[in-house]
């Protein structure tokens, strides 16, 4: 693709950038690439780095840019409203706010239908277990093994993924249950309806054990970002909120990567037929703006009676962002067209998979799809020497792509909610030549 980006000149050379990122930011930021890639430019679907080259972007700034770089109709808002009014904190209202936290309860499940607005899903999950603890006047907390939840104290606690934990030890209050993992179930492969009763019996007796049969909450992602776009068997959310709200705790929902149409629905636990009695969302929402929010119901909402700000919480600009993304969402109907175009992407994955033997598994769904590569099929064992290899063999192709697993062994792929026909038949073929680099190394 010729370029036809523009924006502001770059002054310093792609040498310079990464040499000032060596020395001037903390080096545990993760970055990917054997030379990271110092991007300069952004439309649509498409980026371009400070050499002028072109990729085609299947990853949307970790499944992000959900309306595409630099849409015109969110730009246009952001700039009038930057130019309007920039600041406030959650100390006043703003129209941007509440009409934003209108939009959520009207596509939200249920009744949920009360919003507190923060700048991350960090933030958002923090909001989350706050609550729940004082709802509830309980403070155990039970999350799945493999999670994500962020990077605070609270939420690299909530995380059950080794590579993303920097905090030594655990607080006392965070359990891990076993994760519905299908590929890697431990129960029986393949994995089937049976194990669902299985991994319930799991949560269940971490519940017994691990807190006394008092749970304030229940957390999970309704597909796991991180640990490779796990999906869990059917039938387990159904029997995960049964047994939280047995104990008398809250399902808290994680959307910060599925929500807002990726899977081809709103949300992904709709996929499921299950109402969470607190969800937590990002990313997507205002389309690389900070925005987290926290979504319950008026009763929930209403037990927590101490003061609390957010500073840059419901920031009128990024609110701006989220309304205008929400409004092209809505109107170019992105679940159907993340359901069609999620279709063609697997049905291209699962070509690719036929072809080469270490790819051992092709999971998602939506616009949110993963291969899952090995060394051998049979032993499953993880490959991220090779997932790092199609990692650089994308790129010499002109395509973005992320990683994920405990190993690192995992391709995700997520791109803009309007990516067209085209682009992901594209998408496809660079894969296909970058996946026969690999194999033929």
């Amino acid at each position: 693709m010729a370029s036809t980006m523009t924006g502001i000149p770059t002054t310093a050379s792609p040498a310079e950038v990464r040499r000032g990122s060596a020395e001037f930011l903390f080096p545990c930021e993760t970055r990917l690439y054997d030379e990271p890639l110092v991007l300069a430019r952004g439309e649509g679907t498409w980026v371009e780095d400070a050499d002028g080259r072109t990729y085609l972007d299947l990853f949307s700034g970790i499944l992000t840019t959900s309306v595409g770089h630099c849409h015109p109709e969110v730009v246009e808002r952001v700039q009038a409203q930057v130019a309007t009014l920039g600041h406030t904190s959650t100390l006043y209202v703003t129209e941007n706010e509440v009409r934003m936290a209108e939009r959520l309860a009207s596509i939200t499940p249920g009744r949920l239908n009360r919003t507190f607005f923060t700048n991350s899903g960090t933030e958002a999950i923090e909001t989350a277990v706050i609550l729940a603890c004082v709802h509830t006047g309980r403070t155990d907390i039970i999350a799945l093994r493999y999670g994500y939840s962020g990077r605070s104290i609270m939420a690299t606690n909530l995380t059950a993924n080794g590579a993303w934990r920097p905090v030594a030890s655990s607080l006392a209050p965070v359990k891990h249950t076993l994760s519905p993992y299908p590929y890697r179930c431990p129960f029986k492969q393949p994995c089937d309806a049976s194990c669902v009763d299985a991994f319930a019996r799991d949560l269940e007796e971490v519940i017994v054990t691990t807190t006394g049969g008092r749970p304030a909450a229940f957390l999970a992602e309704t597909i796991q970002g991180v640990a490779g776009y796990v999906v869990p068997p059917h039938g387990y959310f159904q029997r995960a909120a049964e047994i939280i709200r047995k104990y008398g705790g809250l399902l808290i929902i994680d959307e910060v990567q599925a929500g807002f149409g990726r899977t081809g629905k709103w949300f992904g636990i709709e996929h499921w037929d299950v109402e969470p009695d607190i969800m937590v969302m990002a990313k997507g929402i205002a389309n690389g703006f900070p925005v987290g929010a926290t979504v319950t119901r008026a009763e929930i909402a209403a037990s927590w009676t101490a003061k609390t700000i957010s500073t840059f919480g419901g920031n009128p600009v990024a609110m701006a962002s989220a309304l205008a993304t929400h409004e092209v969402m809505v109107r170019e109907d992105v679940p159907a067209r993340a359901a069609e175009r999620g279709a063609q992407l697997r049905a291209g994955l699962d070509a690719l998979q036929k072809e080469h033997a270490w790819i051992g598994d092709v999971r998602g769904m939506g616009l949110m799809q993963a291969l899952e590569l090995v060394e051998d099929p049979k032993t499953k064992v993880p490959s991220p020497g090779r997932a790092k290899a199609l990692l650089e063999a994308t790129k010499a192709e002109g395509l973005l792509i992320g990683v994920g697993g405990t190993n690192g062994h995992v391709i995700r792929m997520g791109p803009s909610l309007l990516i067209s026909e085209e682009e992901v038949a594209d998408a496809i073929g660079r894969m296909q030549r970058a996946c026969a680099r690999v194999s033929q190394a």
